[in-house]
């Protein structure tokens, strides 16, 4: 017997079956390559050519390519870690803390949400070294034997905690993506034809046979997984806005970065997610498994999270004012007004204003706006760390030492190498593995393969036999996004 609720949107339309699900997952992962992916891989793989160009002239040349100077020694490059690291973001809480709080929507896009999350660690990843200016001893932040000699990390430092922060974030995301894949791999396997894909996915699924004790173990691991990468979501860009609250430097020195940068860095990622899952759900034919249900709840947590980063934003000129710091008074008031007032608002009405369109519903459930608002968002984040970290350094207490910044074109090189990296890897990715979690699609179908009774009233106690075709039921909910 089956429930539609009458309630509820379904989370799966078109009367999916079992072997639906399987069918149009694996059938991405199966077929060649299309022209539209391999364009997209070489506009991406373009992008990247730039970003090994300019990393090899950051490397051979140093950091004196960038647009630094002595006053404003952070830029484009902590910027772009900080934006980055907020992109990452929305993976975690999609894979964890939804599935801990039982959120079923979840299913269709976490496994594209995990990905995203450890492609964009890996580009966040490589500012900080790259800023170091000898990467080589990158390694110097780890606590070393003393055969290395006496060179300890300094704990008291938050740059540190950043590293232990990230690498462990990535690491559990990393786990917990792969995790999340055996069961897919196991499938793709055993629909293998070629002698090459069946080692290469009877390997990556670890001797996957889909028995009890695999699943019980499986979702034991799971939210196990989940609860350890929980508080991830909290502690890691807390901890990177702790590179700035710990410093005394005007408009950074303020115990609402954390909380602020972790809903910020929540806004940013869903706003990604957004971008993404659109253009897959196109690419791939999967609307009726990214359903407009999907997206609505997602602009929703984009426009609540971009109300938390607006009264931020507010209380930040607050408490400027009733601290009675004139230092702290005159960085704010050089944000809104001072050389770059255009970042600062352009992050107002990019991340203010925008996001409160999505109240109305026909743009919340509207894929075309759905699109630009997600790009929007995320550069009005971009603006964000560059109005923090600019603004705040450009102009501090001694106005001798005020300078501007420009970015080279190695800044901005480099900035985009890392979208072609990120796009690069995610194209890969959604063309290899099954891009949407079919294990867990299943778990939540409205229909079963026998074409059983299926109940369309409101009285759970009573079911309406319906005869059904193809393996479809005749109540079948129509995907309404095929009308629009």
């Amino acid at each position: 017997m089956q429930h539609v609720s009458p309630v509820r949107e379904p989370l799966v339309t078109g009367g999916k079956t079992y072997h639906d699900v399987t069918q149009d997952v694996s059938r991405q992962v199966e077929a060649a390559p299309n022209i539209r992916w391999m364009a997209a891989l070489a506009v991406a793989l373009f992008f990247l050519g730039i970003f090994f160009y300019s990393v090899y002239r950051t490397l051979w040349y140093g950091i004196g390519e960038w647009g630094l100077n002595k006053t404003v020694g952070w830029a484009w490059d902590i910027t772009n870690f900080v934006w980055w690291v907020g992109i990452g973001h929305a993976g975690t809480l999609i894979s964890a803390v939804l599935l801990l709080f039982r959120q079923k929507w979840r299913t269709s896009i976490n496994r594209a949400a995990e990905a995203m999350t450890i492609f964009a660690v890996i580009c966040a990843a490589m500012f900080p070294v790259l800023h170091m200016g000898r990467p080589w001893l990158a390694f110097y932040v780890f606590p070393l034997q003393n055969t290395l000699g006496s060179l300890w990390a300094n704990f008291n430092s938050p740059l540190l905690w950043d590293v232990f922060a990230i690498s462990t974030y990535f690491t559990v995301s990393l786990v917990f993506w792969y995790t999340g894949l055996v069961p897919d791999f196991a499938t793709i396997r055993d629909r293998a034809k070629g002698p090459i894909a069946k080692v290469t996915y009877s390997l990556l699924s670890m001797g996957w046979k889909g028995s009890a004790k695999h699943w019980s173990r499986y979702e034991t691991v799971s939210l196990i997984l989940a609860g350890v990468s929980t508080p991830l979501v909290l502690s890691v860009h807390t901890i990177v806005s702790m590179d700035f609250a710990t410093s005394v430097v005007p408009g950074w020195h303020t115990t609402i970065f954390p909380p602020y940068f972790v809903a910020g860095a929540i806004f940013s990622g869903f706003a990604m997610v957004l971008t993404l899952m659109l253009i897959t759900r196109v690419v791939f034919k999967l609307e009726d498994y990214i359903t407009l249900e999907h997206i609505a709840l997602m602009n929703k947590i984009m426009m609540i999270t971009g109300s938390i980063v607006g009264v931020a934003y507010i209380t930040e000129f607050f408490i400027a004012w009733y601290s009675q710091v004139e230092f702290e008074q005159y960085a704010f008031i050089n944000r809104a007004t001072g050389p770059y007032w255009w970042a600062y608002w352009s992050m107002m009405t990019c991340n203010v204003i925008t996001p409160q369109l999505v109240w109305i519903r026909r743009i919340r459930y509207s894929i075309p706006a759905t699109f630009i608002l997600s790009i929007i968002v995320n550069i009005g984040m971009w603006f964000e760390r560059f109005v923090i970290i600019v603004t705040s350094l450009h102009r501090d207490y001694l106005p001798s030492s005020w300078a501007m910044f420009s970015p080279s074109w190695i800044d901005i090189g480099i900035y985009v190498g890392t979208l072609g990296l990120f796009f690069t890897l995610f194209l890969l990715f959604a063309k290899f593995f099954p891009v949407i979690n079919m294990a867990e699609v299943k778990s939540v179908l409205k229909y079963t393969v026998d074409n059983g009774p299926t109940y369309t009233g409101h009285d759970p106690h009573h079911a309406v036999h319906q005869p059904a075709t193809h393996g479809v039921p005749a109540s079948a909910p129509v995907n309404h996004d095929k009308h629009d």
